[in-house]
């Protein structure tokens, strides 16, 4: 039987790019300072779970709800389950949008919003490959379990609970990342490293950084003009600039205070060589000027050991690895005042080390007034087989639809809920050559790609299950 999938989904590309729009309108990221006791995460998290659960629901699918913090969409029959698993919540929108973040707008046959492309957007595309195959009224001899979490650009609260009360499947994948597959992803860990402040410097505060998983697009810092002079200070910041023209910055002073703001670009932190990070770009400007001893300390290791070093040469663990690649350090969250210093990095680590590993080499680093901590929780690396036969497959598919026979199965320093199933990997919906525009201003997805990966994911899904 032979089914023009493309065609399928162009036949239902205005309600795709309707619903599209419709979730990606709701400002679903953690909020747990509005949380309730019926919205762990906040209301925006729940919200946007409950409105993927309704179209589903207007589908015709069978549905159930975890606590408002994940959710399950079912279709099938026979005893083997194949997951798919994506995510409703976004990072924080950011400064340097040119849109409402929130308000979806299409554009040179793009739709900005934040969530579009993560991980919305290529939600949406998979679920659709799964509604075309229900309504196509396909035979299946397994059951797909969709499964959607709220809190997967944080602490995998919402997943976490779902295993806690309902089983997992052992295989599937999450369209969450790029074609033509994604089989192994790197570790993924956090530490905060934290120094003594000070309430006798020249910087009175210093702060950056919204996520550990984001490299901060903006920084800002005050200055006690009772230690520098204006006039020099303003200069020295002009050139500085001058120095750095891919910066942005502004300096304005009130009393005896001069406010600081510097503008770099924003990235996944899986790639911090791929934005300009504010902070540390700022803590080597806040570097030049005369500083306290605690300042001095804290601004210096930030200029010496991270600055421009993606790879933890500076703090001792860089490490590679032939399948897995390169470690990746991003200095994500820095703050410094009268009280302490801390700066959260988040870290992208191949097979050979873990938390532990990772925390003894960089205290064996740090200044004698430094110490170091885990943030959050560690993940271990992740790797299934490229000639496993899920991964043949779902690359197949993509071949099929494509025709692209050259770029191959990798592995990436990004997290997805591909790494919770045994038998796991992420499979879109950037295809090779696109602008990751995941956690940046202007995210947006390419209409004609969206439509296209549904196409993808229609086959894919019918191979696993038929």
């Amino acid at each position: 039987m032979s089914i023009d999938w493309e065609k399928e989904v162009s036949l239902r590309s205005d309600e795709l790019i309707n619903d599209v729009s419709e979730l990606v309108s709701i400002n679903s990221q953690r909020d747990v300072e509005h949380k309730t006791s019926d919205y762990p995460l906040g209301p925006g998290p729940a919200k946007a779970l409950k409105t993927f659960l309704g179209m589903a629901e207007r589908d015709g699918f069978t549905t159930k709800n975890i606590e408002n913090v994940a959710g399950r969409i079912e279709f099938g029959e026979g005893s083997e389950v194949i997951g798919i698993l994506s995510h409703v919540d976004v990072v924080p929108e950011g400064p340097g949008w040119d849109t409402n973040p929130f308000e979806p707008t299409i554009k040179d046959g793009k739709l900005y919003a934040r969530g579009a492309s993560d991980d919305k957007g290529p939600g949406l595309a998979a679920y659709y490959g799964l509604k075309i195959i229900k309504e196509l009224k396909l035979p299946v001899s397994k059951k797909i379990h969709f499964i959607i979490g709220t809190d997967e650009e944080s602490d995998w609260v919402g997943i976490n609970r779902y295993m806690e009360l309902e089983e997992m499947p052992e295989v599937g994948f999450s369209p969450d990342a790029e074609f033509p597959a994604i089989n192994g992803e790197k570790g993924i860990v956090s530490f905060e490293i934290n120094f003594a402040g000070s309430d006798k410097g020249t910087v009175k505060s210093f702060d950056s950084g919204l996520r550990p998983n984001m490299v901060p697009q903006s920084a800002t810092a005050d200055i006690d003009l009772n230690k520098v002079q204006n006039d020099e200070l303003s200069s020295k910041f002009e050139e500085f600039l001058n120095s750095n023209p891919s910066l942005k910055g502004t300096i304005e002073s009130e009393g005896d205070v001069a406010h600081i703001e510097l503008i770099g670009k924003a990235s996944h932190a899986m790639a911090p060589f791929n934005g300009i990070n504010a902070a540390t770009y700022l803590a080597v400007f806040l570097n030049s000027l005369e500083l306290a001893d605690e300042e001095k300390v804290y601004f210096n290791f930030i200029e010496k050991q991270l600055h421009m070093d993606f790879a933890g040469k500076g703090i001792g663990i860089e490490a590679s690895d032939e399948v897995m690649g390169e470690l990746t350090v991003s200095a994500s969250i820095l703050k410094f005042d009268a009280k302490e210093g801390s700066i959260v990095i988040n870290i992208r680590y191949p097979k050979g080390d873990d938390d532990k590993t990772l925390s003894s080499k960089i205290a064996a680093t740090l200044p004698e007034s430094g110490s170091v901590k885990l943030y959050g929780y560690n993940e271990m690396p992740h790797f299934v087989d490229a000639n496993d036969p899920l991964v043949q497959n779902l690359v197949q598919a993509y071949r099929d639809h494509t025709g692209d026979v050259e770029n191959n199965p990798y592995t990436i320093g990004g997290g997805t809920y591909g790494r919770i199933l045994k038998k796991g990997i992420a499979f879109g919906a950037m295809f090779p050559g696109d602008e990751n525009v995941m956690h940046q201003a202007n995210e947006y997805i390419e209409i004609d790609k969206l439509l296209k990966a549904a196409a993808i994911y229609a086959d894919a899904i019918y191979r696993l299950i038929k």
